[in-house]
């Protein structure tokens, strides 16, 4: 069902082109958005020119993205023995500085040379490419076999903290990089097609007899996850396979499901489209299915909202004040969305990593009515008579009253995830929270309002559901 779900939100985004720059949300099959830092401009004899910066202009900058063909899985380091039995897991076009330049980082802030990775990248691009007529296919050839060797990292044009980060190619005075030339896309799509005598299973998405994918493409930006990703369907132990099936043959997934789905989880992943929020160790994304993008969109704008209730006095703020309110008291959809329908299919997937795999909080496919409802009660539980907030708090505001020091990496693991899957299905909120929060008051003292609110949340919740007998009151009871 989830990753059903996925691959039907993936062809959701591929039809909706993005409103400001008119292109397609998110790559094609065989493509994916990759962080890439530096762009390497060459001559069309294969000679370096320049090394241009494709950082952000972040705080602490990171690679812009760009979609690239995709990458293979990589564990464990890259032998030799590996290389001689013809095994080659370097990526086309573009790499991080081990492979694409032969140089990575010592862990000491110094240099070391990986002369066999670097040829691992060299030996793929000169195999692909003998035959290519494209200049800036050609030319990379040529860089790779007479212009450049892993020392020469030394010169002006690069600096240390260029090590392991991810390049590109791109001719100079050209504006678009050559993994994006017709004759590089035709010469990758040959690479990835399905050969003839590919095993094929029944997917469990699809239903149909198509080849799978034994190694799902990587899941990345899972709060506290490996930087190099992780995976939901994965099998690395013989506990887990069963018939003398190996990795992928034990769950099968089409191809073209698997990219689907994990493309679509990579987007949701990606903090700068409003999908995601990370509380404690589970990062959450959600999405909406409706007749209309822009119907959808409005769902999925609105759930964010009311989760992440601004605490600013800002403009947005200002503009969306009404709806919060209503929101916290506990109206019907009806009256701060008119024009949402409330029988919206929504989903809400909860993650958090484990070593190299992702581990589901919890999943939900529900209505947006439903989800609005549930909030709404959360709401009113927490309601206190006077207000002990200015905003409606959110998710976070909550669960930071529990962490020591009021720091976010404190909030117990697998806390954040309960009290989320609480508000969001209706269920009582766990019992560890009252627990936590009463632990928080003894140990500093500060009984604040938030935390009185919560404790008075699960009381009421309690009685709701008729495990106590009494009700707690908003006020004072005179």
């Amino acid at each position: 069902m989830i990753l059903s779900s996925l691959a039907k939100y993936y062809q959701r985004l591929a039809d909706t082109p993005d409103a400001i720059t008119g292109l397609a949300r998110v790559p094609s099959y065989g493509f994916s958005e990759e962080r890439i830092s530096y762009i390497l401009v060459l001559k069309r004899n294969g000679q370096l020119v320049d090394v241009h910066s494709n950082l952000s202009d972040d705080k602490k900058p990171k690679g812009r993205y760009l979609t690239v063909p995709w990458s293979v899985k990589r564990s464990g380091q890259f032998t030799e023995k590996a290389f001689k039995e013809g095994k080659n897991n370097a990526f086309f076009l573009w790499d991080k500085t081990a492979y694409f330049l032969g140089v990575e980082s010592d862990g000491k802030n110094g240099l070391k040379i990986s002369q066999l990775t670097f040829e691992a990248f060299k030996k793929l691009h000169l195999d692909l490419l003998a035959d290519a007529e494209d200049e800036g296919l050609r030319a990379v050839c040529l860089f790779l076999r007479d212009f450049w060797k892993p020392e020469q990292f030394a010169s002006p044009l690069f600096k240390n903290e260029m090590l392991d980060a991810n390049f590109v190619f791109k001719l100079d005075g050209d504006t678009e990089y050559i993994h994006e030339r017709r004759e590089a896309t035709n010469v990758w799509l040959k690479v990835i097609a399905p050969k003839a005598d590919a095993s094929k299973a029944i997917c469990l998405d699809t239903g149909k007899h198509e080849p799978f994918m034994n190694l799902h493409p990587s899941i990345k930006g899972v709060y506290g996850g490996q930087s190099s990703g992780g995976s939901i369907v994965s099998f690395n132990a013989d506990a887990y396979t069963s018939y003398g099936k190996s990795q992928g043959e034990n769950a099968p997934v089409s191809e073209i499901a698997a990219f689907a789905y994990t493309t679509a989880l990579n987007y949701l992943l990606r903090r700068e489209n409003n999908q995601c929020m990370s509380l404690g160790d589970t990062s959450t994304v959600f999405w909406a299915v409706a007749g209309d993008g822009q119907t959808a969109q409005q769902a999925e704008s609105l759930f964010s909202f009311m989760l992440n209730m601004p605490a600013d006095d800002g403009q947005q703020t200002a503009q969306i004040k009404p709806v919060l309110d209503k929101i916290a008291k506990g109206r019907p959809l009806k009256e701060f969305a008119p024009n949402l329908d409330p029988e919206t299919r929504f989903f809400v997937l909860g993650l958090a990593p484990n070593a190299a795999r992702m581990s589901i909080r919890y999943w939900l496919d529900t209505t947006f009515g439903q989800l609005a409802s549930h909030i709404s009660e959360h709401f009113q539980d927490l309601s206190l008579n006077p207000l002990p907030w200015r905003e409606p708090p959110s998710v976070w505001r909550l669960l930071i009253q529990t962490a020591t020091q009021g720091k976010s990496e404190n909030i117990p693991p697998q806390l954040a995830g309960e009290v989320m899957r609480a508000i969001l299905t209706g269920q009582s909120y766990p019992r560890m929270l009252l627990a936590q929060l009463i632990q928080r008051i003894r140990s500093d003292g500060d009984i604040n309002g938030i935390r009185v609110a919560m404790i008075k949340a699960i009381i009421q919740r309690d009685f709701r559901k008729g495990l106590i007998q009494e009700e707690v009151p908003m006020s004072l009871n005179l």
